[in-house]
């Protein structure tokens, strides 16, 4: 593991923006409408929890991690990190990074979602104390106005 110069800030809309925007394109290469970089950010923001940030090495985004928490259970959206900066413990600390930030607003579970086929992210996760839960995950578009 590389010793890298890391910090984890918080999300700043005019100074993240376009490069977190890059980044989701690149990792998660969005194809419906209701998953744009742009639409997330603009709820997230919102929101007004807190709880999106980045990781920077010179001021360069090179990861993500956003979360939510509904009083009952909580839920991490878009961990993703530069492919160049991969398999260095940065997703790792992303994780545990956030995961202490949900404990500290008193969050008891924490859920998660992934694509069935993506083995690499499957395998990241149960790497980090994740498991399957035999769980059936359900969805419906409500707002269409984007597409």
């Amino acid at each position: 593991m590389v010793n890298l110069k890391t910090k984890i800030v918080k999300f700043n809309n005019s100074k993240h923006r376009n490069q977190v925007v890059d980044l989701w394109q690149t990792i998660f290469d969005y194809k419906a409408a209701h998953n744009s970089p742009e639409i997330t950010i603009d709820n997230k923001i919102k929101n007004k929890d807190g709880l999106f940030f980045v990781v920077e090495i010179k001021q360069r985004v090179i990861g993500t991690v956003m979360a939510g928490y509904d009083g009952h259970r909580g839920w991490i959206y878009s961990l993703a990190v530069d492919p160049k900066f991969q398999r260095q413990g940065i997703g790792s600390n992303l994780l545990s990074f956030i995961q202490g930030k949900l404990i500290d607003i008193g969050c008891l579970k924490v859920n998660l979602q992934i694509l069935e086929e993506n083995k690499a992210v499957h395998r990241f996760y149960l790497t980090n104390g994740f498991s399957v839960e035999k769980r059936v995950s359900m969805g419906k578009k409500l707002l269409l106005k984007h597409q």
